[in-house]
């Protein structure tokens, strides 16, 4: 399968392979792909500084990314997108703690999370069901779901089983 001209950078990580796309504006989009999509070094300077910060993250998920973002979305997913940048690494927070914060409800936030085009860079997998379950990992992405946001939240510290974790107070 040749490699889609529109990326930016194909690269391995813990999660599988990734893909990024970026405008002259900043990040656009990272999908998960399969190893049919071949590797690609970074094509301008912000998918080398991108990928150099990923493997930052995946080496001390206290990183906090630091990229210009041009991500296209409804003024409701902008908000939400930029909500989700400001859950620290190793906390989480439940749709409907999010969405009372915004000012909105659960199911709406659960949308913006689904359709956000930068997962683990626009941390969506740190919002959780009020039961405390892992809920889908869908966003604009293809891998493996739970087993990704399940490695994410282990790799930064919160407890996780198969499908349920404790949510810390004050959530």
């Amino acid at each position: 399968m040749p490699c889609s001209p529109d990326y930016d950078l194909v690269m391995d990580s813990p999660l599988g392979r990734l893909a990024l796309r970026c405008s002259d504006r900043g990040l656009t989009a990272l999908d998960y792909v399969t190893g049919e999509v071949p590797l690609r070094d970074p094509r301008n300077p912000l998918s080398s500084r991108a990928a150099a910060q990923l493997r930052h993250y995946f080496n001390d998920p206290a990183f906090i990314f630091d990229l210009p973002l041009d991500l296209a979305g409804t003024p409701f997913q902008q908000r939400i997108w930029s909500a989700l940048c400001r859950i620290p690494s190793g906390e989480v927070l439940s749709y409907g703690g999010l969405a009372r914060r915004q000012g909105s409800g659960p199911r709406a936030v659960g949308g913006a999370c689904r359709a956000n085009p930068l997962p683990v860079i626009v941390p969506c997998h740190r919002v959780i069901a009020a039961d405390g379950s892992l809920c889908g990992y869908g966003g604009a992405t293809r891998g493996a779901g739970i087993e990704i946001k399940s490695w994410l939240l282990a790799h930064e510290g919160v407890s996780v089983s198969s499908s349920c974790f404790v949510i810390p107070s004050g959530s």
